[in-house]
């Protein structure tokens, strides 16, 4: 048998575990950043990185069009979008902080994408 899925009845986010990925960079919410993994586990976590950002995206964009088109939370939430994709096509630069600084970036944009995903508790924090 052939299944599919139907994009209307998508599997609920594990917004959860996005934020337990982005804390391995970036630390507790409370501002302290952690050290950067090993560079085997760095690459590991920053292609983990990678799969949520494109799992997320279109689920906080499809949250969004749900919104008033001159609302500020539809705005906010399409800039963050814009900018979460704009970082997943950026390679990593030693002049930015390397592979680590990188998986910081995709680290923090993920986290602000996590907190657009939740407004109005569409998922449990």
């Amino acid at each position: 048998m052939n299944a599919t899925l139907d994009s209307s009845t998508s599997a609920p986010v594990d917004v959860a575990t996005m934020r337990a990925t982005a804390a391995q960079l970036l630390g507790p919410e409370d501002g302290r950043e952690m050290p950067p993994p090993a560079p085997e586990d760095l690459a590991a976590v920053t292609a983990l990185l990678r799969g949520q950002l494109e799992l997320l995206i279109p689920e906080v964009e499809t949250k969004a069009a749900r919104l008033a088109k001159n609302s500020v939370a539809r705005y906010c939430a399409l800039a963050c979008i814009g900018e979460a994709r704009r970082k997943l096509s950026q390679q990593a630069t030693p002049r930015y902080g390397g592979e680590a600084g990188h998986a910081r970036r995709l680290a923090r944009v993920l986290r602000a994408l996590c907190d657009h995903y939740e407004v109005k508790g569409h998922a449990q924090r």
